[in-house]
Parts: C-alpha cells; sequence; structure tokens
C-alpha cells in the first residue's frame, strides 16, 4: 500500500532527528514525506536537509505562521500546505508529530489494518511517555478506540468523506464523529507503541485553556454533553480547573455565536453518538 506523511515541525531540534530515523527505519517505506518547517528558528531546517541529502523520500516545505502554537490552528494549517503537495496516489495519509519514535513495523501494522479492513477510516496505535523513573509508560486518557492527534492515519476514502483536517481546536475528535457519520470505524492496535518524547501540550499557549470547550460548543455537543465530557477529563487528568476551563470556553463561544464545525444532520448523529457512549459506561 502507498502512503504520504506530512509532518508539521516547529522549533523541532531536540527531537526531529530520532522520529525521522525512526521513518527510516520502517519496514514499509512512504511514498513521501513532506516536512512542514513553520517558523522554525533553531536547527530544525538543518536537521531536515541533512535527511533529505540521505533520501529522495524526503521533501521540505517552509512557511510562516503565528508564532502563537494553539492547538489545531498552527499545526493543522501547516499540514495543509504540506498537503497541497501531494496527489491523489495513495492508499492513507498520516499527520505525523516531530517528536516521536515509531515502532520499525509501524507504518506496516497500518497498512495491514486498512487493507484487511476498508470500513476502517482510522487507524494508530498508543502513546508511551517517560514517568519520573524513566520508564516509558502509556499515556493514553482517552477511550481506546481514540486515535492520538500526534500520529493520525486515514484511509483515503474517508480523508476525502470527511473532508481533511479542520483547523481548530478538536480537529483530532471531529474527525472520528465525522469518519464514524460516514460509516467508518476507528482502530487502535495497541501493540504499536510510540514513545513521545515532548510531555504533551507542553508547547502550547496558555490561551488554549478555554478552547476545548470552544470546540464542543462548535461540534454541538449542547451544554449537558459538555458538562459530562468536562468532568470525564477533569477526572482523568485529576484536574479540576479543566471542568471550569470548558465550561466557561463553551459559553463564551456561545455568547459569540461562533461557527459551527459541523452540519446540523452531523451534530444530530454526534449528540446521538455521544449518548450512546455514555449510556453504554453507566449501564451494566
Amino acid at each position: 500500500m502507498n502512503y504520504y506523511v506530512i509532518m508539521p515541525a516547529h522549533n523541532e531540534e531536540a527531537f526531529l532527528r530520532r522520529t525521522l530515523d525512526s521513518l527510516l527505519r520502517q519496514t514499509l517505506q512512504p511514498k513521501k514525506v513532506i516536512i512542514v518547517n513553520d517558523d522554525s528558528t533553531d536547527t530544525t531546517e538543518r536537521i531536515i536537509d541533512e535527511f533529505i541529502n540521505k533520501t529522495t523520500t524526503l521533501l521540505k516545505i517552509n512557511t510562516h505562521s503565528s508564532e502563537e502554537h494553539l492547538p489545531g490552528s498552527k499545526v493543522i494549517k501547516a499540514f495543509n500546505k504540506g498537503l497541497r503537495e501531494l496527489n491523489d496516489d495513495f492508499d492513507f495519509i498520516v499527520k505525523l508529530d516531530a517528536d516521536l519514535i515509531l515502532p520499525d513495523n509501524y507504518f506496516e501494522r497500518i497498512a495491514y489494518i486498512f487493507k484487511g479492513r476498508p470500513d476502517v477510516g482510522i487507524a494508530g496505535g498508543f502513546i508511551y511517555e517517560k514517568d519520573s523513573n524513566g520508564a516509558w509508560i502509556l499515556n493514553h486518557t482517552m477511550d481506546k478506540d481514540h486515535v492520538r492527534g500526534a500520529f493520525k492515519a486515514y484511509s483515503k476514502s474517508c480523508f476525502k468523506a470527511i473532508g481533511g483536517l479542520k483547523t481548530e481546536m478538536g480537529w483530532d475528535t471531529v474527525d472520528e464523529l465525522l469518519a464514524q457519520y460516514h460509516g467508518y470505524f476507528i482502530t487502535t492496535d495497541e501493540t504499536l507503541k510510540v514513545k513521545h518524547l515532548r510531555p504533551t501540550g507542553k508547547a502550547y499557549n496558555p490561551k488554549a485553556r478555554y478552547l476545548q470547550g470552544r470546540a464542543m460548543y462548535t461540534m454541538r455537543y449542547g451544554f449537558l454533553i459538555t458538562l459530562i465530557a468536562s468532568l470525564k477529563m477533569a477526572i482523568k487528568q485529576r484536574k479540576s480547573a479543566i471542568f471550569f476551563d470548558n465550561v466557561y470556553g463553551y459559553f463564551e463561544a456561545k455568547k459569540e455565536k461562533i461557527s459551527f464545525m459541523v452540519s446540523l444532520n452531523e451534530g444530530r448523529f454526534i449528540k446521538k453518538l455521544r449518548w450512546k457512549k455514555i449510556k453504554s459506561k453507566l449501564l451494566p
């Protein structure tokens, strides 16, 4: 199977070399890797050039955007710039962060999933991060059927059905909801243990604290589902502030009447899906 990788990179000199090394070791090599160097001021570009000299698979794009690192805006805008450099000759496409170490067989396994299950639209492994003792431990506070935004792989048909990726906070939730709206499944493989070199969210701008609640509004969750989802997030991450920040963000978005990310019919489907999931966890 053919696949493309698009990797947004902003000041990744501490991690990028190890990420690209793990890409070059893949048992199933990508057809093309687009690295979007987004306003890096460190040696990121020099490292990219070093690897370009090793293989013809890599292509570099330099771009300029806001210095603010807000989830779902800067990164996906960079991704979309890389996307414009690619054609339709692929079976699946990957949005990959520049601070990961992938197992050597990562994309071989992803290809195996897509080939065997045409109804799977999104696939991925699980993130592991170092604890205080230096041991790699699982860091997955979401449901097991959720693929982290750091390494999302989309089948071609699913990617086109959902209209690509949204340039807003919540892009890596709404993509899965829309995939299910179009009849696709999301699959994770517990054998694919991805090492995350930078703890989640460390580079994000403090303004991001209210964006999750705003995203819940734009996905047409409604207030009650937003409350339940926010409470769950706060408990899992052991941070009560998350609950209040989400609720504040939700009402700010409602007050501003910001545009929804999904249509009315998609929103109805999403609400029904979320309630179904909530009830399945509450009822034996």
